[in-house]
């Protein structure tokens, strides 16, 4: 039932879904290189923009679709059409963002995503009431079906390569083309059969909503969606590369608390923490790094930072975090004590790759320069290490 569609809001709800998954996989590649409370505000705000530019996607479709008269949208299963999208991309980019995701782990959560968009789309299509029935084919449906689990896949992809920039562009056009291409092909093998007999009325009572109220709502969520695209556009100052001469933050805010004389040879030659008196090997060169196809290594070198995580760490080379299967104590008496220095018992940072540095409560933050640069905490008793292997305590001379 193509025919008849207003193409200008057809061109309308490619251009939402579009935008909803540029703002979505853009928050969920800073997922991985985030701590532990941000990767959760991050993981919902990529599912939320997921979830409701192709939720927005799909009701543009309807309005733009020649339904018969005297239609209205059913509340609830409205509503339940968004909660089943927004629940299967959460769950999706959970499995995909924990750990190094193999394969089959990609795989199946694109086949739960593209279920559950498929799943969003036909509860949301029998929203709709009136004096008719919906009949489908059957091909229309298995092809949609496929369709967004394709497209469900693209997208998958598109977030675990961490892609930015112009690729980020790309990569959101297709993914809108993808999920408008499976509501149109779903709405091709769908078919309004006019009821025979006395005026339908819409099931028990039910809330329901006219054409009018729904273009409201979806003309709100495309002012969210648009809102959300425009604000990833503005560049964050914050994430500014610094060299270790002028450092970005503000040396008066940083440098609120005295610096003991002794901080600035403290750690160059010492023990690594808890070792104090024990002879040090020789620095490892390389960190083991799990993949999905084996172990691999990486130049120490290229490691901005350390997370402790259980038994093991979560290495991070400035593009993304990989496990490693030395804990965060083997870590640290592995690399050198010139170059890294444990800020945080769960952290370890490479000095050469700080860009950016500020008081925050108690104690302060750092971020560590990269592709997908990201933040370290930093305790208390560790400032004034920290400062002084900057340069800063010689700025309070």
């Amino acid at each position: 039932m193509l025919e008849g569609h207003d193409p200008y809001l057809v061109a309308l709800s490619v251009a939402i879904a579009a935008l909803g998954g540029y703002t979505g996989f853009g928050l969920a590649a800073r997922i991985r290189g985030a701590s532990r409370v941000s990767n959760r505000v991050l993981l919902a705000g990529a599912a939320a923009f997921l979830a409701v530019g192709i939720w927005t996607m799909h009701f543009v479709g309807m309005l733009a679709a020649p339904l018969p008269p005297d239609t209205v949208y059913l509340i609830l299963p409205t509503i339940i059409s968004f909660l089943i999208c927004a629940l299967v991309i959460g769950i999706s980019l959970f499995f995909v963002s924990i750990g190094e995701p193999s394969p089959k782990r990609v795989i199946s959560s694109a086949m739960l995503l593209g279920a559950g968009i498929a799943s969003m789309h036909y509860v949301g299509i029998h929203g709709l009431s009136g004096p008719f029935a919906i009949e489908h084919d059957r091909s229309m449906v298995l092809l949609s079906v496929l369709v967004a689990i394709v497209s469900a896949y693209g997208g998958l992809r598109a977030f675990l390569a961490r892609q930015e920039g112009f690729r980020l562009i790309m990569s959101s056009i297709v993914f809108g083309v993808a999920v408008s291409g499976m509501h149109y092909t779903a709405m091709y093998g769908m078919r309004f059969e006019p009821l025979a007999g006395e005026v339908h009325h819409h099931i028990g009572g039910s809330l329901a909503a006219s054409q009018q109220i729904l273009s409201v709502a979806v003309a709100i969520l495309c002012f969210v969606i648009a809102a959300g695209f425009l604000l990833s556009l503005v560049p964050d100052a914050r994430r500014a590369p610094a060299t270790l001469a002028d450092p970005v933050a503000s040396p008066a805010a940083f440098a609120s608390e005295p610096v003991p004389l002794m901080a600035s040879t403290q750690r160059t030659t010492s023990a690594p923490l808890g070792g104090i008196g024990r002879p040090r090997a020789a620095p490892a060169p390389r960190l083991p790094v799990e993949g999905a196809d084996g172990t691999h290594f990486i130049d120490a070198a290229q490691v901005r930072s350390l997370r402790a995580d259980a038994h093991y760490t979560l290495v991070h080379d400035g593009c993304r975090e990989r496990m490693c299967p030395w804990s965060i104590t083997d870590a640290e008496a592995q690399l050198d004590p010139t170059i890294f220095i444990r800020v945080h018992r769960s952290h370890i940072v490479a000095i050469p790759h700080v860009a950016f540095v500020r008081k925050e409560g108690d104690g302060a933050v750092i971020e560590l320069a990269g592709e997908s640069p990201h933040r370290v905490p930093v305790s208390r008793a560790k400032i004034a290490e920290v400062k002084a292997r900057l340069g800063l305590a010689t700025r309070r001379a």
